[in-house]
């Protein structure tokens, strides 16, 4: 089961952004509460962090490529000093590069004042914004659909009489998924896309103070008791008033959250809309002990996200549960592997299968996900090596077969292995003895909140808004390079 395959290069589906913000009655050290509340959004994004502070409309801001304990040591998260309102933002980029420019929140200076944004999500009409835009002068710091949400906003707030009533209007002219969270001088606003692609929370401090959160995990991390999650399509502002919604948006469009974000991307301790992602992943576990039987030894998950899948099978199938590896929780984005063996042998880093649980076993595999084949292929390498004596894959999601055009990081179905192959064929080149997928009709069943409706246009299941002629990551990329090369000439 060793001999060498044609496989796709590796390429896992990365995390989404995580967003933050609070509004406190009185002046308080917000920054470090958008510190510990982006550490425990940190699985959402690593490539960027960054905090702004309101301080009766001065705003002092902190933001870098790197991890949260990177970009914020204890002598410069001090530097941002006392607020009443503060925004915090991870980023993974599924539009514009990693680089420093694209760093959140998005910072703007306009005729009626200044604005911090932060920005989970992927429109799907940002380059016709964007075209208009620079049709009209405006001239873009960064290569992200986030700076053409700001320009919206800011182009919509010099014609309405408040922020809030900005933010509507825009709500018009974008399309595609966002949940934003946003400072002016005064207030703090939260809004979500229509179809309420991403997660938004909101939550409250005993001292009174209003958090809005991309996950429930981050009102934990700083002792906020949950009270909702935003509905797709509402606003709320929160200011020295108290907190108001407009719901004029909501309704319009059917419910569309990402699937994914029961399946991968969330916290297995958040609750999404009503539904425990633990006990989602559980489930999805249980649907393929059902679709998927087989006589096994042990069922082992690939840490971290498919631990709770392989636990539900575990208890469906009435097979053992077993940690069949350890990860190495060392490893951060910084880890640089100093030779091409190393590299290609990156994973034995990361992971070490436990080999007393596998030895002489017919081993079930869960995990959540095959993008290209090559980082599963490594993983099962592993067990062969430890001594497995049967190896079943199970994935806790369907087949990749399409592109995702709001936030994940699937921009090109030909690399996708599923479009290729068929599942025997994709069995045989990941080398197992069998592969089963879960089905699109049990992924859209994981969530215990019956009114959840789901996106899962990547598994074939249809796009919920038109999709852009150029939807690639990096679309603005070249034309802010000729630009340069025009400065630079």
């Amino acid at each position: 089961m060793t001999e060498n395959h044609n496989i796709i290069p590796a390429r896992h589906i990365h995390e989404e952004c995580g967003v933050f913000g609070i509004f406190t009655p009185q002046e308080a050290d917000v920054a470090s509460y958008a510190y510990y509340a982006l550490y425990s959004l940190q699985h959402r994004g690593q490539e960027s962090a960054g905090i702004v502070v309101n301080d009766d409309g001065l705003f002092r801001s902190l933001r870098d490529t790197g991890l949260v304990s990177e970009v914020f040591p204890p002598e410069q998260l001090k530097s941002l000093g006392q607020g009443t309102i503060a925004v915090g933002h991870v980023r993974y980029g599924t539009t514009g590069s990693d680089n420093k420019r694209n760093v959140q929140p998005i910072l703007v200076n306009h005729f009626k004042g200044r604005m911090a944004l932060a920005h989970n999500g992927n429109l799907t009409n940002s380059r016709e914004l964007r075209q208009e835009l620079e049709s009209r002068g405006s001239i873009f710091q960064t290569t992200t659909d986030s700076e053409v949400i700001a320009y919206i906003i800011v182009q919509e707030r010099l014609n309405r009489g408040s922020i809030e009533e900005a933010v509507s209007a825009a709500m018009d002219r974008i399309e595609g998924a966002y949940s934003l969270v946003l400072s002016s001088p005064t207030k703090l606003i939260a809004a979500r896309d229509p179809h309420g692609f991403r997660p938004l929370c909101m939550g409250h401090l005993k001292d009174g103070s209003v958090v809005f959160a991309s996950e429930s995990c981050a009102l934990d991390a700083i002792g906020a008791e949950f009270e909702r999650d935003i509905r797709p399509g509402e606003i709320v502002v929160v200011d020295t008033a108290g907190v108001r919604s407009d719901t004029s948006h909501c309704g319009k469009a059917p419910k569309k959250l990402c699937v994914f974000e029961f399946i991968y991307f969330a916290r297995p301790d958040s609750v999404i809309d009503g539904s425990s992602v633990h006990i989602a992943r559980q489930r999805a576990g249980a649907f393929l002990a059902l679709e998927h039987p087989v006589q096994a030894d042990v069922v082992i998950g690939v840490p971290d996200s498919g631990l709770d899948a392989a636990l539900g099978y575990a208890r469906q199938s009435g097979i053992p549960y077993g940690i069949g590896f350890i990860k190495n929780k060392y490893i951060g984005r910084t880890f640089i592997s100093p030779t091409q063996t190393m590299r290609e042998n990156e994973v034995n880093i990361k992971l070490n299968p436990i080999r007393s649980v596998v030895e002489g076993k017919r081993v079930v595999l869960i995990d959540d996900s095959i993008v290209r084949g090559t980082t599963c292929r490594r993983t099962i390498d592993l067990l062969w090596k430890a001594g497995a004596k049967e190896i079943h894959m199970r994935v806790s999601a369907p087949p990749f077969v399409s592109e995702c055009y709001y936030g994940t990081d699937i921009d090109d179905k030909n690399n996708l292995i599923a479009t290729h192959h068929t599942v025997d064929e994709i069995a045989k080149i990941i080398g197992v003895n069998s592969l089963g997928y879960l089905s699109i009709e049990d992924v859209v069943k994981l969530a215990d909140n019956t009114e959840n409706g789901f996106c899962t246009a990547c598994f074939g299941g249809g796009y919920p808004t038109s999709i852009p002629k150029d939807g690639g990551k990096d679309r603005f990329e070249c034309k802010i390079s000729e630009g340069e090369k025009k400065k630079n000439a």
